[in-house]
């Protein structure tokens, strides 16, 4: 059972069922699989590989050693940092909330303290959302545990942090507390000012002091009326007063929660809209065939927990229990492709490597824990196939950017400047039948015709694209190739050896699933502003950029935590939506039964 939070009542979900987004109807979606122990398993799983009882800190990685890529945190980046240790204390909450289990509610004391032990003092630290990040975690500690001392902390930590609010942009906290006023040293984004604005609630709700909730309201509407574009977020703000438009779930994460959290307060449906447009902008543009996509290494690795902690928020909370189904999905995608010690990796639909040749970051391990104690189980097994679209703009890539400028590409975007010898985009793609599927790739070729090696669980055949008369000419390619039941690598590269070569933008790859996908161009997505240049990501996805070992964390927040997989104007309408959404509906039901059944027991 789901812990209850000690917070003040809310009226409201009723209406919240009310005004909630009416769902087109799709065929129905493929089973998903997510079994009642799997939560269990991969939370003593997580603990057994990076939980240091004597330290009572969690290490980086889970070779117990320190790694230069990301040696940030207590003893040279043995341990994790700063940040990462919030983001851990979150996941080990995610669980006490879930089960009430006795050694979860422990360790929230634990890590607390070890926490405590490594940074005596907390506001040592040049990073207003770190320091943001624990004063949010000390509130959700003291409404499950009702322990005074994390009360104190919430409000000794968010006075440090808001503290830091001025004019410059019109409002806000600044990101970090040095180089404030600096625009060109500094910035103002959503990952310090979204958590801002749900600490506030929360130490209003804990306290009734009215200044907390004038702080909230203060950065929420400034949040609205500048990052905020019809459930898309911006990433920062910066220099002379310029937006950096980076695609983050984390963003989308926590303005969705810091949304709920003025619904829960006001009743307003128009906050709850802006909480569900969010998620729903997420799931239609940040996702691979239905599963939250890879974000990168370092800071990026946890950043889908986060979104989904917001999503189950809004079920329980709000009601919204449309979202279930997305829940079990990204769950039961995660849960099937942790490694033999039960570990996760920085991609959920990727089998993740084996812990005795491959180390991996504790921060995204604890984000496969973490969703699984989001989703509810369904009890069946199985592959997870998805809906079928994925859109190259969100697959692992190497040697090419992402553009947004010619006009008629689905999703986010399209890859582009496609010619090196060696680039490549990777594809998991998932199915449950063995046979075979003729995949779809839409692309253009303005440039004249072109050739790419395509590369399917190691076999490779060589497909031909020809030229298209414009960049903005979208045509589709379809190949037959078999599929093996299950997880299938699909690789499309430039080989040079083999012939390949001229440039080739690539917009997504479509496998028809069932009946199947249609695979037709969508109508032309509206024009947005074009994006702001940022740097290839390379096939290991973002890395943050971190500060001097032994010191406080240092990678920037949010986007700004190092350059992102992809930094798109979100256009087009996804076939992908379609889908997920008869997959909620096929869920709904059965989820608000389920809850108004707790609701009934007290649970």
């Amino acid at each position: 059972m789901r812990q209850k939070i000690r917070r003040r009542p809310v009226l409201q979900v009723a209406a919240a069922l009310a005004v909630a987004a009416p769902l087109a109807l799709a065929p129905a979606a493929p089973a998903v699989a997510l079994t009642a122990d799997q939560a269990t398993e991969a939370f003593d799983a997580f603990v057994d590989a990076y939980w240091d009882p004597g330290a009572e800190y969690f290490f980086t990685y889970s070779d117990h050693q320190v790694h230069a890529e990301h040696a940030h945190g207590p003893q040279g980046g043995l341990y994790t940092d700063y940040w990462w240790e919030a983001q851990l204390w979150e996941m080990v909450m995610d669980r006490y909330q879930r089960t009430g289990d006795p050694e979860a509610r422990a360790m929230i004391d634990d890590v607390y303290d070890g926490f405590r032990t490594a940074y005596p003092d907390p506001l040592a630290n040049d990073w207003n959302d770190d320091i943001g990040w624990w004063a949010l975690g000390s509130t959700r500690a003291y409404e499950l545990t009702g322990d005074e001392r994390y009360l104190a902390a919430a409000e000794d930590l968010f006075a440090f942090v808001s503290a830091h609010e001025d004019d410059t942009y019109g409002g806000g906290i600044w990101w970090k507390n040095v180089d404030v006023g600096d625009g060109a040293r500094n910035q103002k984004n959503v990952a310090t000012n979204a958590p801002a604005v749900v600490t506030a609630m929360r130490l209003y709700a804990a306290t009734g002091e009215p200044a907390y909730r004038d702080t909230a309201v203060r950065l929420y509407d400034w949040l609205d009326d500048g990052f905020h574009r019809n459930g898309q977020l911006r990433d920062h703000v910066e220099g002379d007063g310029t937006y950096v438009d980076w695609d983050w779930t984390y963003n989308q994460g926590t303005f969705a929660a810091a949304a709920l959290e003025m619904y829960r307060d006001t009743g307003d449906a128009a906050y709850l809209d802006d909480a569900t447009g969010a998620v729903d902008w997420a799931v239609a543009h940040l996702t691979s065939s239905g599963t939250f996509l890879r974000e990168g290494v370092d800071d990026a690795g946890g950043f889908k927990a986060v979104l989904t902690r917001a999503v189950r928020a809004l079920v329980d909370e709000a009601g919204q229990v449309q979202y279930e189904a997305v829940l079990t999905a990204n769950a039961s995608q995660a849960a099937r492709q942790v490694n033999a010690q039960g570990i996760g990796g920085y991609d959920w639909t990727a089998p993740a490597p084996d812990l005795g040749t491959t180390a991996i970051q504790s921060l995204a391990a604890a984000a496969t824990v973490a969703v699984l104690q989001h989703a509810e189980p369904d009890g069946s097994t199985g592959v997870v196939e998805g809906t079928g679209e994925y859109q190259a703009e969100n697959a692992e890539r190497s040697g090419m950017g992402s553009e947004s400028s010619s006009d008629g590409y689905t999703g986010r975007g399209y890859l582009a400047g496609w010619v090196d010898d060696g680039s490549a985009v990777t594809f998991h793609v998932h199915v449950t039948e063995a046979r075979e599927y003729a995949l779809a790739l839409r692309y253009a070729a303005g440039a004249g015709a072109a050739t790419r090696s395509l590369v399917v669980n190691g076999a490779a055949t060589s497909v031909p694209f020809p030229g298209t008369s414009s960049w903005a000419d979208w045509r589709e390619v379809t190949v037959e190739v078999p599929l093996a039941a299950g997880h299938n690598t699909v690789v499309l590269a430039v080989d040079a050896s083999a012939g390949d070569g001229n440039y080739l933008n690539l917009d997504r790859l479509v496998v028809p699933l069932g009946a199947g996908l249609d695979p037709e161009p969508v109508p032309d997505p509206e024009p947005v502003p074009d994006p702001a240049p940022f740097p290839d990501p390379g096939a290991g996805g973002a890395a943050g950029v971190g500060a001097s070992d032994g010191g406080p964390e240092g990678v920037v927040a949010s986007g700004s935590r190092g350059a992102p997989t992809v930094a798109l104007a979100g256009t087009g309408a996804s076939v992908a939506s379609a889908v997920l959404i008869a997959a909620a509906l096929a869920g709904a039901g059965v989820a608000l039964l389920r809850r108004s059944t707790r609701a009934c027991r007290g649970d």
